[in-house]
């Protein structure tokens, strides 16, 4: 089962498709290519476990098990009926099954789904809201597409993060704009607004070439093509991560820095990690070679007015000029108004979808 050639496709956070692609590459998966919701490649069922696994930029892993072309109910009925859902799905499984039409003769998503679930009761599974495995269906130009969702959960939830920030920013778009900004694990990373420690502990994360997914439990887990012996010989071993440390974290917020503390802790990566309770006008440059700050800063549909944030955005642009010469800087925000504040020379990236509204990474060339 696990040499079953399979489409997979990694969704990616709109907007951030081109920077999945480079941890594919990184993998070895050369014929890997990027389009619009993701990044797509063929593989075999242990490709799908390392990729979810490995990956730290993708939001789930999907495995596509077979599409076939119908133009009614009455059609999906009976090609649903003979589909070997058995190759997926054991006896007893519980599904959730979604659906999606665009284009097509079958319009009703609700009827889909009936129709598929009725299938899966037939060979023995159990539908289910609330299912162990997710079965997307997706009817497009008469085309039925089915995928399973391997991932379960978000792949942004690490397993070993406890304490969130007052306004966090998920981890998989952390270390794509990590990504975006040049970070390669191997120079120094500041974040002066830390929160919950998010981009420290993936930029720690990185340079320990550590598995995203270590800590946690898939779907795939569920299904009738996973071998858990396999599985686990695609985890790495993991040594005691040793300083000093070259990630600083601080926030003005004592609570913050004690969950951002407490987070890395759970990720065994503290020895990297210094973080600090300060507010960011005493923000120091460390010691050592120059690297990367990158902040996700408040802006206005989170936190706070903006006449208060046009005066905070003032003072980052005024510190990290006046003290980080050589620094690079990037930062995310919502308000390209924000951004000009800091009188930083900036260049503005594509727009992402977060948290109901757009926002794009901004970067400097390193400070002069």
């Amino acid at each position: 089962m696990t040499d079953t050639p399979l489409e997979i496709f990694a969704v990616a956070p709109p907007g951030l498709e081109p920077a999945l692609l480079p941890e594919f590459r990184a993998l070895g998966y050369k014929d890997a290519r990027y389009g619009p919701g993701g990044v797509t490649m063929l593989g075999s069922w242990a490709d799908v476990w390392r990729l979810n696994l490995e990956l730290r930029g993708a939001t789930k892993i999907l495995a596509r098990i077979g599409s076939f072309r119908t133009m009614s109910l009455a059609g999906l009925d009976h090609r649903a009926d003979e589909f070997p859902w058995d190759e997926t799905f054991y006896s007893g499984t519980t599904v959730r099954v979604e659906a999606t039409c665009k284009r097509s003769k079958i319009y009703h998503a609700g009827a889909a789904i009936e129709r598929v679930e009725r299938a899966l009761k037939k060979h023995g599974m159990k539908p289910a809201a609330d299912g162990e495995v997710t079965l997307k269906v997706r009817i497009e130009q008469n085309i039925v597409t089915l995928s399973v969702d391997t991932s379960g959960e978000s792949l942004h939830k690490r397993g070993h993060k406890e304490a969130v920030g007052k306004a966090p920013i998920r981890e998989n778009m952390a270390a794509l704009f990590l990504q975006q900004a040049g970070y390669d694990g191997a120079e120094p990373v500041l974040d002066p607004m830390c929160g919950s420690g998010t981009f420290i502990i993936e930029a720690a994360e990185i340079a320990q070439n550590l598995q995203a997914g270590r800590s946690r439990s898939f779907a795939f887990e569920v299904l009738a093509s996973f071998d858990e012996q396999d599985y686990k010989a695609l985890h790495r071993s993991v040594s005691v991560v040793k300083g000093p440390a070259r990630l600083y974290g601080s926030d003005r917020d004592q609570g913050a820095i004690k969950g951002a503390t407490s987070n890395a802790a759970r990720a065994g990566i503290s020895a990297l990690c210094d973080f600090q309770c300060k507010p960011l006008a005493e923000l120091t440059r460390p010691d050592g070679p120059a690297g990367l700050i990158i902040v996700n800063p408040p802006y206005g549909g989170r936190i706070g007015d903006k006449k208060q944030l046009f005066a905070l955005y003032g003072t980052m642009g005024k510190v990290l000029k006046e003290r980080f010469k050589g620094w690079r800087v990037a930062f995310v925000t919502s308000e390209p108004g924000l951004a000009k504040a800091t009188g930083l020379p900036l260049s503005q990236g594509p727009a992402v979808p977060h948290g109901g509204l757009k926002v794009w990474l901004f970067q400097t060339p390193p400070l002069k």
